[in-house]
């Protein structure tokens, strides 16, 4: 009898735990799948206003991760309090409603209600993990975190080339794709997934858990000031990605969706390549500092052959340059891990999930109101100074070498 009802524990894990990386990877494809048809159905609403589609297109990317830096404690925190599963849950309903309603929007205002709920609904990384973090033993628990990154950067990946595969269809049909995965894994979740945080170990609510901003207090250590800026204008840069680059492609040369897709989802591999593969012999023969300055010159590097590119052929030689910035983060984050002591990686973690927040604010507002200045007559992309949005971002990268020069003397 001991070992039926062991197996049947070990199932039940195995179910929960396969719900939560579901659940994972769908936060990430909320994210990417609608980057490849988003242009183009903002565009038609607007009556194809190129000018107005970049305002637009900068605050939903506002919006959305306006939602996430909010929503992301909150969760977190109602987590703590009422448990994990009635917070995932919820977040998975959301989702499926959030990608109906932009199915069906018949307005801009309608698309932005959705992208709204949409950001609010996939900030439940915090719920995710603290699920993983409940059911997993100490020993295993890295290899369980390592295993749900997999799972987002498979969402990447399979995000864009889903959505620009199933909007040569139709534009509003990587809306529905999402809505039924989502609808899906909640569905699964309510049969399968127990709760994993016992009443007696949940905690009240109060006012300073529910702060985003409250990690930020951490920049104000010496050992952490230098990396984080890095760490800071580095996001800050990659916001140029899902926010310009997708209407730049277009506008500038006519891509459709499947070919927008198709390239962002072979970026995402090869970021992934160079995280698996190059990290750990570049750093191990270069060391932290010098394999994170190799990277942010290659990421620079890109977005110069981005912002340049007369043509498509140009353009693509961009993508393996820009795949080789993923040197950077890995050694980057190793650094901080030297800095800060054990006791407070959770601290220090928190401090990068908020300057990842603001920067994902600021971001999509200020690239595309630049990118929107800097069309020719009529909204025409057909000019050089289209690029000039991606020019910024690798000279952003370029001027995050001043603060990596002061890690290097210290």
């Amino acid at each position: 009898m001991s070992g039926l009802a062991l197996a049947k524990g070990r199932r039940a894990g195995d179910a929960a735990f396969g719900f939560i990386m579901a659940t994972i990877l769908l936060d990430m494809l909320a994210m990417a799948i609608v980057l490849p048809v988003l242009p183009r159905l903002v565009q038609g609403l607007v009556h194809g206003d190129t000018v107005l589609t970049a305002h637009v297109f900068g605050i939903f990317g506002a919006a959305w991760a306006a939602m996430q830096f909010v929503a992301a404690p909150v969760l977190g925190a109602l987590s703590d309090r009422f448990g994990r599963r009635p917070v995932i849950l919820l977040s998975c309903l959301g989702q499926a409603v959030d990608f109906a309603i932009m199915a069906l929007a018949p307005s801009i205002a309608w698309l932005l209600v959705g992208r709204v709920l949409s950001g609010a609904s996939s900030a439940n990384i915090a719920a995710a993990n603290a699920y993983i973090a409940d059911v997993t033993p100490p020993e295993r628990r890295a290899a369980a975190f390592g295993l749900s990154g997999v799972a987002a950067a498979l969402g990447f990946v399979l995000g864009p080339a889903l959505g620009g595969l199933l909007g040569g269809v139709s534009l509003r049909l990587p809306f529905w794709f999402a809505a039924g995965l989502a609808l899906a894994n909640f569905l699964y979740g309510l049969v399968a997934v127990p709760e994993s945080l016992s009443r007696r170990a949940r905690t009240r609510l109060s006012l300073k858990r529910l702060n985003p901003l409250a990690a930020l207090g951490m920049l104000r250590r010496r050992a952490i000031t230098a990396p984080a800026s890095v760490y800071a204008i580095g996001i800050l840069a990659q916001q140029a990605i899902p926010s310009v680059l997708v209407l730049y492609v277009q506008d500038r040369f006519g891509w459709t969706p499947v070919l927008i897709g198709i390239t962002l989802a072979v970026a995402g591999v090869g970021f992934a390549l160079v995280g698996g593969l190059m990290v750990r012999p570049v750093v191990r023969r270069l060391g932290e500092i010098r394999a994170l300055a190799l990277g942010l010159l290659f990421g620079a590097a890109g977005f110069a052959v981005f912002g340049l590119a007369h043509g498509s052929r140009v353009f693509w030689i961009g993508v393996p340059v820009i795949s080789l910035w993923g040197l950077a983060m890995p050694a980057l984050q190793g650094i901080m891990g030297h800095r800060i002591g054990s006791a407070e990686q959770g601290r220090l973690q928190g401090l990068l999930a908020s300057l990842s927040g603001l920067a994902a604010l600021i971001g999509p507002l200020l690239f595309t109101t630049i990118y929107a200045n800097c069309l020719g007559h009529h909204g025409r992309a057909d000019i050089w100074t289209a690029g000039v949005p991606l020019l910024l971002a690798g000279v952003l990268l370029l001027a995050s070498l001043v603060p990596v020069l002061l890690l290097r003397r210290s």
